[in-house]
């Protein structure tokens, strides 16, 4: 089934989140690499005009809220338009941030309301914005605090869309929380200017019983079971003190569930924090890549230490 460019959202009042173009889903972080950015610099330009479509909507309501709008229906939509209705005050977004923003999404044959996501905290993860995806080429560098009015040509599989996006953060990619004191002996977790982090491993034994300390507690939603969270996570084997994987540099990476798609020390490891925090967590192999012969290409029988940080969270429906 194809997938509408910014939000899929069903007549049924049933939200169903997807792809964005230009921010394709990652996979399970293991020993293969980073993935790489493609974000484009020129947020700006991308924008698309507004035009008669856009222009004719009327939009009420407080940012933020679910949009009301009002027009003459049918609307005639035959490209993608957007309208600024309302300018926030806030700093513009650039090509690469992760915004948090809200969506309704009408249908613009007939008015009715297909439905809205990411009013409410925990309903939608952050998005990264860049000037090849069509949210950037809807929000363009509009200011935190922006109400935009998109025209969304429809297709065989969907009618045309009126969608009214709200800019409502950006979203930082490293863990804001504030800093809590680990426990003696605990691997020790030092961060460059971007939050990058290093670690150092503690002398003595190694541990063989999966354990973790929060370093950062943040002040957000609390990470369930089912959730999709969106995270930055740096990855050292405790065999062999170096680093076999991390997001940094990259894109952050979402797990798509938690307690499925990843092995089970990390979903341990982000069960039960908030969004915002910073852990640091020892996985012995069961709780990681399985026990047996230790082999560097699939990290079977390691003892692996993360560091991760918490960025946003879609709770489970």
């Amino acid at each position: 089934m194809r997938t509408r460019p910014i939000i899929a959202l069903s007549v049924a009042a049933v939200v169903a989140a997807l792809s964005l173009a230009g921010c394709s889903a990652q996979s399970e972080p293991d020993a293969s690499g980073s993935p790489t950015s493609t974000t484009s610099p020129d947020l700006c330009t991308a924008q698309v005009a507004s035009g008669k479509a856009s222009a004719a909507v009327k939009v009420s309501g407080k940012v933020g809220d679910e949009a009301k709008v009002s027009f003459d229906k049918p609307l005639d939509v035959t490209a993608l338009q957007s309208t600024v209705v309302t300018k926030g005050d806030g700093d513009k977004i650039k090509s690469g941030d992760f915004i948090q923003f809200a969506l309704t999404e009408y249908n613009a044959e007939t008015g009715e309301k297909n439905g809205a996501i990411g009013q409410s905290e925990g309903s939608l993860l952050p998005q990264q914005v860049s000037a090849s995806s069509t949210l950037g080429q809807v929000l363009g560098c509009a200011t935190v605090g922006s109400r935009v009015v998109a025209t969304m040509p429809g297709d065989e599989d969907y009618p045309s869309t009126v969608d009214v996006l709200d800019v409502l953060k950006v979203v930082p990619q490293a863990a804001w929380g504030t800093e809590q004191t680990p426990k003696a002996g605990f691997p020790t977790v030092k961060l460059a200017t971007d939050g990058t982090p290093s670690v150092t491993l503690p002398s003595g034994d190694m541990p063989t019983a999966f354990e973790k300390e929060t370093l950062k507690k943040g002040d957000g939603t609390k990470v369930a079971k089912g959730d999709a969270v969106l995270v930055q996570y740096y990855g050292v084997s405790w065999n062999t003190k170096k680093t076999f994987d991390k997001s940094w540099g990259g894109t952050p990476f979402t797990v798509q569930q938690v307690g499925t798609g990843v092995v089970d020390g990390f979903s341990k490891a982000i069960e039960g924090e908030t969004v915002g925090s910073q852990v640091v967590a020892v996985l012995p192999p069961s709780s990681a890549y399985g026990k047996g012969e230790i082999n560097d290409s699939d990290l079977t029988g390691q003892t692996l230490v993360f560091v991760i940080d918490i960025i946003g969270v879609k709770k489970a429906s």
